[in-house]
């Protein structure tokens, strides 16, 4: 958004006046992410973490750049060219696990990004292409994450590719042509290998495409705010440079000396020790179990036990768990509540926090073995979790009483400080 007050780029040294009327790139870094771009002057650290996850997916594409130079999608190879890499290749070591605690990283930031959208509001209008571009964004990540997960061709990786893609086989009629032609055969091998590295190697820059469109979409409104009060004049807002440049920085150290501490200290932390095992599709590990970032979403696949209506429980358990994502496509149209920021939702707050743990509690079903009391409590959590969007928030957001909002972001931000 342009507000009226936003300051105009005008260059003086004669080769940005040059640069500017041949190629305004320098005008639309400013307009986008310099003094030119006006937001609200309470954003708090929760609005940096859309560019932590801009700086880890950077990290990811370059570091995978580097590894696909010396990594080889083929069956009989792909184990041993890792540990090539991890043992021969100039810091290959330093670079395999900087893409693998990386991905971790990301999604970590990512999640966070989410919890503050869903938090403060972000996803409602004027904002809802935001929100539904990001959606898109957390599912290509999940693709390119899994499909990233097969490529090292350990026990895990190997038994992870046939148990998800198995999955597909559950489609009535479609389902095992589809997983056949995902893979290339009846089973992972050298053509499901290359068509994951090939596919592994896009899915980042198509990323990073949709989230040229993301910002894009996010400069037509403006950012959203912790308060939910649109801006209304030009005390509300700072420039973006240098006080949100500074914020990001402060954020992007912090960021990048956890990343250190994880990638020196703990690079290990949450891999697989079977996956450190050469692929054999002989013999099934014992307890077969994605990455972490997957957990909640393999403890609802997990959560049908038996047939219902005529229809198969592994049928059911795919189409809750992708349910369980695009239920996130229609939430901008499901919480009906005049009142963006759950600061000002008392009622709302309680269910809110209550999803939180929900979906810790999904993550701790996911990550254990497919027993009781995991599984039981799994469908419980399944359960809230589908209630929660498409039974209580259109509910809550219809019958609750929402305290006043402040007149204006400076009106909050003065109260704020006079309370302090």
């Amino acid at each position: 958004m342009s507000f009226p007050w936003a300051k105009h780029y005008e260059p003086t040294h004669p080769f940005m006046q040059w640069m500017d009327q041949k190629l305004p790139l320098p005008r639309l870094v400013y307009n986008a992410i310099g003094a030119g771009y006006p937001v609200p002057r309470n954003l708090n650290y929760f609005w940096n973490f859309g560019v932590l996850a801009g700086a880890a997916l950077v990290i990811q594409i370059v570091t995978g750049i580097v590894l696909a130079m010396h990594y080889a999608a083929n069956g009989a190879v792909a184990f041993d060219s890792v540990e090539h890499i991890m043992r021969d290749v100039n810091s290959g070591w330093f670079l395999r696990y900087a893409h693998a605690n990386g991905a971790t990283m990301f999604f970590i930031v990512v999640y966070l990004h989410i919890f503050r959208g869903l938090y403060f509001g972000s996803y409602k209008a004027p904002r809802e292409m935001i929100w539904l571009l990001g959606v898109v964004i957390f599912l290509l990540m999940m693709a390119t994450a899994f499909m990233g997960y097969v490529l090292p061709w350990g026990q895990m990786s190997f038994w992870g590719a046939q148990v998800i893609t198995g999955f597909f086989s559950a489609i009535p009629v479609v389902g095992e042509p589809i997983r056949q032609w995902l893979l290339g055969g009846f089973a992972p091998d050298n053509a499901a290998l290359n068509r994951f590295f090939s596919l592994h190697y896009l899915l980042p820059f198509v990323i990073a495409a949709v989230i040229i469109l993301h910002i894009w979409a996010l400069h037509i409104p403006g950012s959203s705010n912790p308060t939910g009060v649109e801006v209304k004049d030009e005390q509300d807002t700072v420039p973006f440079h240098p006080y949100y440049t500074a914020k990001d920085g402060f954020g992007l150290a912090i960021f990048l000396i956890v990343f250190a501490v994880l990638l020196f200290f703990a690079p290990n932390m949450l891999a697989e020790p079977v996956n450190y095992v050469p692929a054999n599709p002989l013999s099934t590990p014992a307890h077969i179990v994605p990455e972490w970032y997957f957990w909640p979403f393999y403890a609802i696949l997990r959560a049908f036990t038996v047939d219902f209506l005529w229809v198969p429980a592994k049928l059911w358990g795919v189409i809750a768990m992708f349910s369980s994502i695009l239920l996130l496509f229609i939430l901008p149209w499901l919480d009906n509540s005049p009142v963006r920021s759950t600061t000002y939702r008392p009622l709302y707050k309680w269910f809110f926090w209550l999803l939180m743990f929900d979906i810790v509690i999904l993550g701790i079903c996911g990550m254990k073995p497919a027993a009781e009391p995991w599984v039981r409590m799994g469908q419980i959590a399944s359960a809230y979790y589908f209630a929660h969007f498409l039974i209580i928030l259109p509910i809550v957001s219809r019958i609750e009483r929402p305290l006043p909002l402040p007149n204006s972001i400076t009106e909050a931000v003065l109260a704020k400080h006079k309370a302090a």
